[in-house]
C-alpha cells in the first residue's frame, strides 16, 4: 500500500485522473456485468420454463386448423379451405420437426417421439386424401379422411397428456427458478452496495493524494496575501506531478517575483502572437475557399447558355436543334435542383420525356417509346431521379444491342391493391435470375457489375436504396425479365405516402 501511494505521488495528475476513472469505471463494469448476466441467466431459464407447452400448443392449434381446411375442402371443395391446409400442414411439419425422433428410454421423449411419428402419419394420409379429392376417387379420400380424422383425435388425446404432465413438471422448475432470482436480487443487491462504499473510500484516498498539495499551496498563498513575504518559508516538494511543478514556481516567485512577472508578460505577449498569426492563417484560408468557389462552374450559367442556344436556333430557323438543345436545359436542370428532393410522378415522367427525346436523337429515333398513365396518380410524391434510371437501363442494359427487332420502352402508372404502381418494362436482351437476385439483395454493384465507380452511382441498386430510405421499406420492388425477350421493373408505392397537393 505505502509503495502504490509513493508511485501515486510521482504521476501526473492526468494519469492519476485517467487511473481513478479507470479503476471506477472497471469496478462498476463489473458489478453491472455480473449482475446482468446473473439477471439474464435466470430469466432465460424463466422463459424456457413454459416454451414447451407453448410448442404442444401450438402444433394442437396448427393441427385444428389442418384438419379444419381438410374437412371444408373434401366436402365443398374450396380453395380457401384448401388453402387452410396447405398453409397449416406447412407449419405442423416445421413444428414436429423439433419433438424428439432417436429412440430412449425417457418417458416424455418416448410420447414426443410418437407424437412426431403418428403426426408425419397424419400429414401424408392428408396429402393422399386430397389427392384422392382431385382426382375424383370417392372411395379413397373418404377413407383417407376417416383414417385422418382418427389420427387427428389420437394426436389431440397424445398432446393433451403430454402437455398436462409437461405444465406440471414445468411449474415446479418455475417455482423452483422464482426463489433462486429472489435470491439473486438480494444477492446483487448486496454486492452493488460493497462495492460502490469501496469505489467511493478508493476515490476519496486517490483524490487525496491531488488535493492536499494543492491545499498547502492555498494556504501559502493566503499567507503571501496579507503580507510579510520575506519571512514566508518555501514549501517542501513532496511529488513530480503538474502539483510538484506548480509548487516550484511557487518557491521561484518567493524568490524574484519581478523575474515571475515578467515571465507571465513574456508568456501574453507569446500568447499574442500567435493568436495574431492564427488569424492571418484564417484568413489566408478564407481567401483560398474563396478562390476555390469562384473556379467552380455555376450550373445556372450552363442552363442560361443552353437556354440562349435554343432560343437562336429557333430564331435561325432551325426548331429541332433548338427543341433539343431545350431538353437538355430542362434535363440538367432538373438533375441539379431535384437531387435529394421530393417530386411528384408527374415529374419524372417530364424527365424520362426529355431523356428519350435526347437519346431518340443521339440514336436516330431507334428507341419507342409509349406511356399507360392514370393521371390520377401522377400527383404522388417519391424521391427525385426514381423513374429515369430505371428507363436509362432499359436503354443502356436491355434494348442499345438489339439487333433483329426495334427497341420499345413502355412506361405506365396504374393502382393495385391500395400501391400506386409504377411499371418499366422494354422488349430488350433480358436479365438472369442471379442478377436479379442481386439487386433485390440490395447488393451495391446492382446491374452495372463491372463498370468503374463513377458510372454505377445512379442504378437499380441506388434507386431501392433511397426507395428503401423515403418508404420505410414499405415499397416492394418486383423485377421480371427472360432471357431474349425483355424486363419489367415494378415499383409498387404505398398510398398512405401519397401527397397531391394539387
Amino acid at each position: 500500500m505505502r509503495r502504490l501511494r509513493e508511485r501515486l505521488r510521482h504521476l501526473k495528475i492526468r494519469y492519476k485522473l485517467v487511473f481513478i476513472f479507470l479503476v471506477t469505471s472497471m469496478i462498476a463494469f463489473g458489478v453491472n456485468l455480473f449482475v446482468y448476466l446473473n439477471l439474464n441467466r435466470m430469466l432465460s431459464r424463466i422463459d424456457a420454463v413454459y416454451s414447451t407447452n407453448i410448442s404442444l400448443n401450438d402444433l394442437s392449434d396448427d393441427l385444428t386448423q389442418v384438419q379444419t381446411g381438410l374437412t371444408g375442402f373434401l366436402e365443398t371443395k374450396s380453395t380457401d379451405d384448401l388453402e387452410l391446409y396447405y398453409k397449416y400442414s406447412q407449419e405442423v411439419a416445421v413444428e414436429i420437426q423439433q419433438l424428439n425422433n432417436l429412440p430412449t428410454d425417457n418417458v416424455y421423449k418416448l410420447r414426443e417421439r410418437n407424437i412426431r411419428k403418428l403426426a408425419e402419419t397424419y400429414l401424408l394420409t392428408a396429402e393422399n386424401a386430397v389427392k384422392a379429392k382431385r382426382g375424383r376417387n370417392i372411395e379413397k379420400y373418404t377413407q383417407y379422411y376417416k383414417e385422418c380424422s382418427e389420427m387427428y383425435d389420437v394426436l389431440g388425446t397424445y398432446i393433451y397428456s403430454l402437455n398436462n404432465e409437461t405444465f406440471r413438471i414445468n411449474s415446479e422448475s418455475f417455482n423452483t427458478l422464482i426463489a433462486s432470482l429472489r435470491y439473486s436480487e438480494v444477492l446483487c443487491l448486496s454486492i452493488f452496495v460493497i462495492v460502490s462504499l469501496m469505489n467511493v473510500l478508493l476515490i476519496v484516498l486517490l483524490t487525496g493524494t491531488i488535493t492536499r498539495p494543492l491545499t498547502s499551496l492555498s494556504d501559502k498563498a493566503n499567507e503571501i496575501s496579507r503580507g510579510g513575504l520575506e519571512n514566508v518559508e518555501p514549501l517542501k516538494i513532496h511529488s513530480n506531478d503538474e502539483v510538484g511543478n506548480v509548487t516550484r514556481a511557487f518557491n521561484q516567485m518567493l524568490a524574484s517575483i519581478k523575474e515571475y512577472i515578467a515571465k507571465i508578460r513574456e508568456q501574453m505577449v507569446t500568447e499574442s502572437a500567435m493568436k495574431e498569426k492564427s488569424l492571418l492563417m484564417e484568413n489566408h484560408l478564407k481567401d483560398a475557399q474563396l478562390k476555390y468557389l469562384q473556379a467552380q462552374i455555376n450550373p445556372h450559367f450552363l442552363f442560361n447558355t443552353l437556354n440562349a442556344g435554343a432560343q437562336l436556333a429557333m430564331v435561325e430557323g432551325a426548331d429541332r436543334t433548338g427543341e433539343y438543345i431545350s431538353n437538355m436545359a430542362d434535363f440538367f436542370r432538373y438533375n441539379v435542383k431535384k437531387d435529394n428532393e421530393q417530386v411528384k410522378i408527374s415529374e419524372e415522367i417530364e424527365l424520362v420525356d426529355s431523356y428519350i427525346y435526347i437519346m431518340n436523337v443521339r440514336y436516330s429515333g431507334e428507341i419507342k417509346f409509349s406511356k399507360d398513365i392514370d393521371e390520377n396518380l401522377t400527383g404522388v410524391v417519391i424521391p427525385s431521379m426514381i423513374i429515369q434510371p430505371i428507363v436509362e437501363n432499359s436503354v443502356k442494359y436491355g434494348i442499345m444491342n438489339l439487333e433483329d427487332r426495334q427497341g420499345q420502352i413502355t412506361l405506365s402508372l396504374y393502382e393495385e391493391d391500395g400501391y400506386a404502381c409504377i411499371e418499366v418494362s422494354d422488349n430488350g436482351t433480358g436479365m438472369d435470375e442471379q442478377l436479379i437476385e442481386d439487386i433485390l439483395a440490395r447488393k451495391p454493384h446492382g446491374v452495372t457489375s463491372g463498370e468503374p465507380a463513377e458510372e454505377k452511382s445512379v442504378g437499380l441498386a441506388n434507386v431501392i436504396s433511397r426507395l428503401d430510405i423515403f418508404f420505410d421499406k414499405k415499397e416492394k420492388i418486383e423485377i421480371k425479365s427472360t432471357l431474349g425477350e425483355g424486363t419489367s421493373v415494378i415499383i409498387r408505392i404505398p398510398m398512405e405516402k401519397e401527397q397531391c397537393t394539387e
